[in-house]
This record gives structure tokens, C-alpha cells and sequence, in this order.
């Protein structure tokens, strides 16, 4: 076999795992497979007669694309061409199957990649690799231009955002759960009276003008109103998501990945007396957002 044929089968072997490494970097299945493409064209170019672990070795190519890429994107204020909706696919020429791509990024976790979106491109890159990949403090170190102990402290602080900063106590994360995914399965499966049923009488929900159809703010009061509309086709819950909402259990609202409501839940008694429905860009971008464990 020759030197260009050995090449192109290693490569191959590591596409799937390049793919999976640049799509949680970058949340776009596009931008994903361009950046694998941008490595396999380094590679064609470059002399590895020296490289002694070329899967290593890709992947620190990769993570450098995909860096610059988010770099880029930050300094322009870009949002990726593509929504993060899927995994990516298998090739340039295969057709999209919306069922399973619903199922590959049910297996990613769509709050996951809202959440990583919050992080800096270093911040990222490091939890990425690292937490994701198990890929060493000391070669991310290198990639980053920072030495390893800055770099671990990047991916615990990226950890610690990922997870929500000052939780609830565990018990409380268990119960809230219980309730709002309750209320997100009622809501989802149009059942009235499954929301009366995790709904305090007196709920009040409050929704900023962006998150309503009318271009005004909302104020819904009592169980039978917020049911009435949770309940229906036009306000039922969808591309919902439970998360930490700002320390406590709620919903992030992300049609194929792209982040457009966070649902914030009081909960008393196992019933829920309050909903913010926050939409309006200046105050998602303070909202603290988490990925609750499996």
C-alpha cells in the first residue's frame, strides 16, 4: 500500500471521532464537516514521517480549526449557518433523515450544547477535549499557548458553568425535576388536566414581549388559564429541554439547538406557583444556564 493510501485509511478511521470532537466544539454539523475537511487537506500537505500518534495528531489540527472558527465567530458576532439540530452526517452526499438526526442530538443533548455556547473558545476547547474526549491537560496545554495548569483551570471553570453555578441542593434538583418534566410532558402531550395537576391555582406565568405572539408582554394568572394555554397547539411546549434555569431545575427552549427561551420554575409543595418565560436577547445573555445529570 502506498504512502497516500495508508494516509487516506488512517483518516477515515478517525473521521467519526474528528466529526464528533469538531461538532461539539463548533454545535453545527456544517461547520463541523468543513473543519474535518480543512484537516484532511493539512494532512495531505503536511510531511508526518515524524508523527508517531497521527490520531493525537489530528485531533490537535481539528481543535485548531475549529478554535480559529470560534474565535472568528465571536469577534464578527456570527451564529453558525446552520443550527446545531444534529449530529453530523455520515457524508457530504447523504440525504438528512429528520428522525434520526432527532435522535442523534437527543443522544448529544441539545442543553448541553446551549450551555457550551456560554463558554469563551478556550474555555470550550479545553472542557471539550478534556471532560468529552479525555484528551491530556498537556496537549490541550500546546494548542491553547498556555501552560497545563492554566489550562485545567479553564476547563473547571467551563465545568463549573456547564453545571450551573450554586445549584440547589440535591434533593430539591430531584423534586423541582419531577415537576417541571411533569408539566413539559403534559404540555407536550396537550393533557389539560395533567397540568392542573402540577399547576398551583394561584400560578402566575410572566412572559417578556419577545416571547409573546402578540409583541406585548404576558401576565397569565391562575391554574386554568396558564393550563389553557399550555395545553394548546399554539403555546404547547416544543424543542423544550430541562436544565438548571439560574441555580434551579427549568426548560430551555432550543429548536434544533439554537437557544430562543428559558423557562424559569417556582416550585412549592411539588406545584408550581410561578413561570418566567424569558426571550428577550439582553436577558437570556444573563441567564445562568446548566445541564442537569442524567
Amino acid at each position: 500500500m502506498d504512502e497516500n493510501a495508508w494516509l487516506t485509511e488512517r483518516f477515515e478511521e478517525q473521521r467519526p471521532r474528528l466529526r464528533a470532537v469538531a461538532y461539539r466544539m463548533l454545535g453545527s454539523a456544517s461547520e463541523a464537516d468543513d473543519a474535518v475537511q480543512d484537516a484532511w487537506l493539512r494532512l495531505r500537505r503536511a510531511d508526518t514521517s515524524g508523527v508517531e500518534n497521527l490520531a493525537g495528531w489530528l485531533t490537535t489540527v481539528v481543535a485548531r480549526v475549529c478554535l480559529n472558527m470560534l474565535r472568528t465567530r465571536r469577534t464578527r458576532g456570527e451564529e453558525p449557518l446552520e443550527t446545531h439540530g444534529s449530529e453530523p452526517r455520515g457524508g457530504a452526499d447523504e440525504g438528512a433523515d429528520p428522525e434520526q438526526e432527532a435522535l442523534l442530538a437527543d443522544s448529544v443533548g441539545l442543553a448541553l450544547l446551549v450551555v457550551l455556547d456560554t463558554l469563551s473558545p478556550a474555555e470550550r476547547l479545553a472542557f471539550v477535549l478534556h471532560d468529552m474526549f479525555a484528551v491530556p491537560f498537556d496537549e490541550i496545554a500546546s494548542m491553547l499557548e498556555r501552560t497545563p495548569a492554566a489550562t485545567r483551570q479553564l476547563a473547571s471553570r467551563a465545568r463549573r458553568r456547564v453545571r450551573g453555578a450554586a445549584p440547589v441542593p440535591e434533593v430539591d434538583v430531584a423534586r423541582q425535576r419531577r415537576v417541571v418534566e411533569a408539566f413539559l410532558a403534559a404540555s407536550r402531550g396537550g393533557d389539560f388536566e395533567a397540568l392542573l395537576a402540577v399547576l398551583d391555582p394561584d400560578v402566575v406565568l410572566r412572559a417578556d414581549k419577545e416571547a409573546s405572539a402578540t409583541g406585548t408582554p404576558v401576565l397569565v394568572e391562575g391554574a386554568t388559564n396558564v393550563a389553557r394555554g399550555a395545553s394548546s397547539p399554539r403555546y404547547r411546549v416544543s424543542g423544550a429541554w430541562p436544565a438548571l434555569v439560574d441555580g434551579a431545575v427549568g426548560l430551555v427552549i432550543a429548536p434544533l439547538g439554537r437557544l430562543v427561551a428559558a423557562l424559569r420554575f417556582t416550585v412549592v409543595d411539588d406545584r408550581i406557583t410561578g413561570i418566567d418565560v424569558v426571550a428577550a436577547p439582553e436577558r437570556l445573555a444573563s441567564v445562568d444556564l446548566g445541564v442537569l445529570d442524567a
